[in-house]
């Protein structure tokens, strides 16, 4: 019938009034909505925005979790980023990025902004390729001055102008491809002599000599093929002698380390022995065995002189069980390893009470796990699934507050339950009317729920549930809308409008004994 419909006002019109699960449907049917609609649907909780062919293709918007933080606004083409584009950080929504997209990467022109720092400071504007710095491009220091202008190849400099204050200060020279013989390279930030040595057909082949960015001789020996191989001495930062010996292949292979102090602390054969290796100001780092000059078999990590970890090892990295220690020196995780990562059954404490037991799988949760609060009692149990999926039940004071399926943490598909077992509310995929209750079993929430947040009318109550401290609209877990705000002897305290989560708009204000004290404007939580 929707395809006989000529008028398009009157198909958007009537879409408007069809339940939210099954415009998904409609939309995969009917090429008048997937041209014209600006759709947000729950199979598609990222992205607002047009579609075609059931995916994003105009003007859209993508968000981090479940429609909460705006990520990208820009073109897309066939589900992919295409065409002007801006990028927000996930905290405090600041810019980080604008410029033009091809097939879901950074393509031609951009900029780069502070994600950290000052909101809105330039940091790089340029060219790129496939997500990365390449061809001409500009960087900028925290005021504003230009400090390097030249050419890149995947965000390396390749050759160009470096500044200080604005003002020039050398030439970064351009390595070329086969270059051979003896170059001096320099940091382009500071002027300082990084290495010197000798190149064959643009790699590093002979004797060379490594700098810190302060001018300090860190490395001197052979190289072969871009690589230490062959005799050569490491130092510490403040020149006294680290490593004496062998290379292969970057790896030590036969020698003798010292500690800070000059004394003999290892000695490595044909890449085996048993290993201890220190920080810059004699701090321990790393004591075990090497086999093959890697990391193999059992071993210890130190921050700062303190136990950090301790476990088992292959090829140079964390293999088998493990422990991991706080910089109090208690114990805060114990379990498996697989490539440096989290694999296997495992075991996570805080304070030294267990806090969580389950499965992981290449260092995401994943398969059976139980949370546990501070006291040691269980608040959850299920399974851990694949994109932001869990399944499982929820505790309070021991008893059964939620059974049913998670998305991202938020309750999605699942029954509440109060303090005596008594089904209070359900949910499908995110929508219902909820109670929520805080970890002493006392009302928090109730009203609700759309795609798992605050959504609709709602009332909010104070710590143990006893006042009520406001009632009103909400809008993706904020307040917005209408809304009244009570002291806590009950007395009205504020009536008006809202906009995310502020007061924002028309509004009174009223002191605890209920007398009016102000009428007027706010913006953004203060009167205007």
């Amino acid at each position: 019938m929707l395809n006989n419909i000529k008028s398009l006002y009157f198909l958007i019109k009537l879409f408007s009034y069809v339940d939210e699960k099954n415009k998904l449907e409609i939309i995969k049917c009917n090429k008048s909505l997937q041209k014209n609609m600006n759709v947000s649907i729950i199979n598609y909780q990222h992205f607002s925005g047009k579609y075609l062919i059931y995916e994003p293709n105009g003007i859209g918007k993508e968000y981090y979790g479940i429609g909460h933080t705006l990520a990208y606004e820009g073109g897309y083409l066939n589900g992919k980023r295409n065409g002007k584009g801006k990028e927000y950080s996930w905290c405090w929504v600041k810019l980080i990025f604008e410029g033009e997209y091809l097939n879901g990467k950074r393509n031609g022109k951009g900029k780069e902004y502070d994600k950290e720092g000052r909101e809105g400071r330039l940091k790089y504007e340029g060219e790129y390729l496939n997500g990365k710095r390449n061809g001409k491009g500009k960087e900028y220091d925290w005021k504003g001055n230009i400090i390097f202008e030249g050419e890149y190849f995947n965000n390396k400099i390749l050759f160009g102008k470096s500044y200080e204050n604005g003002n020039f200060r050398l030439n970064i020279d351009k390595l070329e491809q086969n270059f051979s013989g003896k170059r001096k390279m320099y940091n382009p930030y500071n002027r300082k002599l990084e290495f010197e040595g000798e190149y064959l057909n643009g790699k590093r082949n002979g004797k060379g000599q490594v700098y810190l960015w302060n001018g300090q001789l860190i490395f001197e020996g052979e190289y072969l093929n871009g690589q230490r191989n062959g005799k050569g001495k490491e130092y510490y930062d403040d020149g006294k002698l680290r490593f004496e010996g062998e290379y292969l292949n970057d790896l030590k292979w036969n020698g003798i380390g010292y500690d800070n102090l000059k004394n003999i602390i290892y000695e490595l054969k044909d890449g085996n022995g048993l290993i201890k290796e220190y920080d810059d100001y004699n701090k321990l780092k790393f004591e075990g065995e090497y086999l093959n000059g890697k990391r193999n078999g059992k071993g210890k990590e130190y921050w700062n002189g303190k136990l950090e970890f301790e476990g088992e090892y292959l090829n140079g990295q964390r293999n088998g069980k493990g422990k991991e220690y706080n910089r109090e020196g208690n114990l805060i995780f114990e379990g498996e390893y697989l490539n440096d990562k989290i694999h296997g059954k495992c075991k996570r404490y805080f304070h030294g009470k267990l806090s969580f037991e389950g499965e992981y799988l290449n260092g995401k949760l994943n398969g059976k796990g139980k949370k546990y609060d501070n006291n040691g009692i269980l608040i959850f149990e299920g399974e851990y699934l694949y994109d932001g999926k869990l399944k499982g039940k929820k505790y309070i004071n021991e008893k059964l507050e939620y059974d049913g399926e998670f998305l991202y943490e938020r309750k999605w598909n699942g029954k509440g339950y109060d303090e005596n077992g008594n089904v209070i509310y359900e949910l499908i995929k995110g929508n219902g009317k909820v109670k929520e209750y805080d970890d002493y079993s006392k009302l928090e929430f109730e009203g609700e729920y759309l795609n798992g947040k605050k959504n609709g009318k709602g009332k909010e109550y104070r710590l143990y549930g006893d006042e009520l401290e406001f009632e009103g609209e909400f809008s993706d877990d904020k307040r917005n809308g209408k809304g009244k705000e009570y002291w806590t002897n009950g007395q009205l305290r504020y009536e008006g409008e809202y906009l995310n989560g502020l007061r924002h708009g028309k509004g009174k204000e009223y002191n605890e004994n209920g007398e009016l004290i102000f009428e007027g404007e706010y913006l953004k939580g203060k009167r205007i």
